[in-house]
């Protein structure tokens, strides 16, 4: 099986690269065009800034290239948010994927969010042999909103969208890789979609 990981300049690639190591699974990180489009399944993964993030996948041309896949992809925390339609940080335009827009925390919670939360509403084979209220790894300061593509939601403050599907796109805003057992659960189900 051909899996890829999406390198560009936002990136926690190789916790990423360690984690399917560790499921049997050994990924290329590329931005090669043609690779990309004859992999199995792609991880689009990210830790960063959003516009300057998206500004070099214009740049890359990979703007173009990700939302028209056709295999499961799945992007982790900045990656997910960039397949929403906008982000509130840097005032950005998205993929627009997933119908969703990307806001800042406010209000009483400590912004980033960093530690451990749980995940609830799970759907989808995404979720299989995971349970309800499962602890995951995050770091961000920014959400998606709830809409009719969100598969788990988490609570910080508001009950927003820790994961989002369309189709074959997957999203997650926690770190699977991160994650411990349920989240090695997780890489292994996205492996076998």
């Amino acid at each position: 099986m051909k899996v890829s990981i999406i390198k560009y300049n936002a990136g926690n690639v190789q916790s990423v690269l360690f984690a399917l190591e560790r499921i049997g699974i050994n990924a290329t990180v590329t931005d090669d065009i043609s690779i990309l489009k004859s992999s199995d399944k792609i991880i689009f993964p990210g830790v960063g800034e959003a516009s300057s993030a998206m500004q070099y996948l214009k740049e890359k041309k990979l703007d173009e290239v990700i939302v028209n896949l056709k295999q499961p992809v799945l992007g982790i925390c900045l990656g997910m948010q960039l397949m929403c339609k906008s982000s509130e940080e840097g005032n950005t335009e998205c993929l627009g994927i997933f119908d969703n827009n990307i806001k800042l925390f406010s209000g009483d919670v400590k912004v980033p969010q960093i530690g451990w939360n749980n995940i609830y509403d799970l759907k989808t084979n995404l979720y299989k042999n995971v349970n309800e209220k499962e602890y995951m790894y995050f770091v961000h300061s920014y959400y998606a909103e709830l809409s009719e593509h969100t598969i788990a939601k988490t609570n910080y403050g508001l009950e927003y969208s820790s994961s989002l599907r369309n189709n074959n796109f997957y999203g997650a805003q926690f770190h699977p890789e991160k994650s411990s057992k349920a989240g090695q659960t997780i890489l292994e189900n996205f492996i076998k979609l």
